[in-house]
């Protein structure tokens, strides 16, 4: 495998965009927000997904640089574009006109429309050489779960959730149980497509797996 130079740029250059949006939205919460509790923002799963993204994306120009992708490298791109995806996908449909701790204009559209974008197209411009199982990609589901127990366990010692529906003061559990399970079913379905979408490298036969061709001998 060859170095790509252009698209670990690509990568370094929004790696940096992104891990500067995160980093400035902290920065101008703790200035302008009087008591501010630094570890609320390090729960939003918005954050988490793109610290995900970041080192995601650094890691893999690294690797493009040196003209390599080894096989974990893979599966973490795997999974931070389907965080990442579920992130955009979540908040344009539930959040777009709900405070959550992105205040700052430009860096709103960093974390939720930028980057879920960058990471799709990464994905499918430097598809893994082999493809991704679905039972691998299945194994992506954990972290949305444990942040799911984490963010309701938290909720009440806090007094605090991330997101309206996370939040069982107003609804009650089942509002919430019935959005977790819709959102945990849009995962589902992206792992399964993140996952198919590896064939897409592989459609034709590979060199190895060709039959020899036919020599016409005189005889």
């Amino acid at each position: 495998m060859t170095a790509n130079r252009g698209l670990a740029l690509f990568r370094f250059f929004f790696a940096a965009m992104c891990l500067a949006a995160v980093v400035g939205q902290f920065a101008y919460n703790v200035q302008s927000i009087p008591n501010y509790r630094p570890l609320n923002f390090f729960s939003f799963f918005t954050v988490e997904s793109n610290f995900i993204a970041t080192a995601a994306l650094g890691i893999a120009g690294w690797f493009a640089w040196k003209g390599e992708s080894p096989r974990w490298l893979e599966l973490l791109r795997g999974a931070a574009t389907m965080y990442m995806t579920v992130t955009g996908i979540t908040y344009s449909l539930l959040l777009s006109n709900i405070e959550v701790d992105t205040a700052v204009p430009w860096i709103n559209v960093v974390l939720h429309y930028t980057m879920p974008t960058v990471l799709v197209i990464d994905w499918l411009v430097d598809l893994p050489k082999a493809r991704v199982s679905l039972r691998e990609s299945l194994t992506w589901l954990a972290f949305p779960l444990l942040y799911l127990v984490y963010s309701l366990i938290r909720g009440p010692f806090a007094d605090w959730y991330p997101y309206p529906f996370l939040d069982p003061r107003a609804e009650g559990y089942g509002n919430v149980a019935i959005m977790s399970v819709l959102i945990a079913v849009v995962a589902f379905v992206l792992a399964v497509v993140i996952a198919l979408s590896t064939r897409l490298q592989n459609a034709g036969p590979h060199p190895a797996s060709a039959p020899p061709p036919r020599l016409n001998l005189p005889l």
